[in-house]
């Protein structure tokens, strides 16, 4: 008796992002972030440190609330068994921003004491997207040791520089350009987002 292949039951889960914001300054990367994806068709899971609390009240009129609103899932930063810490939890990555110094230490090392760095571990040993938006300068030898060896685990460092060629005309625009191009190394594209254009000046 020949028996029939069980039918399939395969599933298509949400596309899911994680959002680690540090203690590191620059957290209005981590809030644009969530603004920008709020409403899409992306699952935002949520990481705060504590440091990065604090800095929220130096940086901004926001409160903690406010920013953990922001996002469809929030875990705190003290439970490495929230489920992002998992690698069966399927997700298209990992973005952390800001990224301090010490969180980027943590991740290079792979000593995980915390979610955010947990988390990190877990993408770049599934081979998934890790982009961390270094917010430090200048930096000594064993900070760009620290990103070598992000970089040979196949995360990738982006600090947050300005593209002035768009004659950005506020921080908020600054902001946005330097999001975007973090998000197109997921296949994720905002339209508001300016191009470069050798020729644009010319037209204006």
């Amino acid at each position: 008796m020949t028996r029939k292949p069980a039918a399939s039951t395969t599933q298509h889960p949400p596309s899911r992002l994680i959002v680690g914001i540090s203690g590191a300054s620059g957290v209005i990367y981590g809030i644009r972030l969530l603004e920008l994806l709020k409403g899409s068709m992306i699952e935002t899971h949520l990481v705060m440190s504590r440091t990065a609390e604090l800095t929220l009240t130096y940086e901004t009129k926001r409160k903690v609330a406010d920013v953990k609103a922001l996002a469809d899932y929030c875990h705190s930063n003290d439970d490495l068994a929230a489920p992002i810490s998992s690698g069966s939890f399927l997700t298209l990555g990992m973005i952390v921003a800001p990224c301090s110094a010490k969180s980027m230490a943590e991740i290079a090392s792979g000593v995980t004491p915390t979610l955010i760095a947990r988390a990190a571990d877990v993408v770049l040993k599934e081979r998934r997207r890790l982009v961390l938006m270094l917010r430090e300068t200048p930096l000594h030898l064993g900070h760009i040791r620290n990103m070598a060896a992000v970089t040979e685990m196949g995360g990738i460092i982006a600090p947050p520089v300005p593209a002035m060629y768009v004659q950005p005309q506020s921080i908020e625009e600054m902001v946005d350009q330097s999001l975007g191009r973090v998000l197109d190394l997921f296949g994720l594209h905002l339209d508001h987002v300016a191009r470069w254009d050798k020729d644009a000046k010319r037209r204006r």
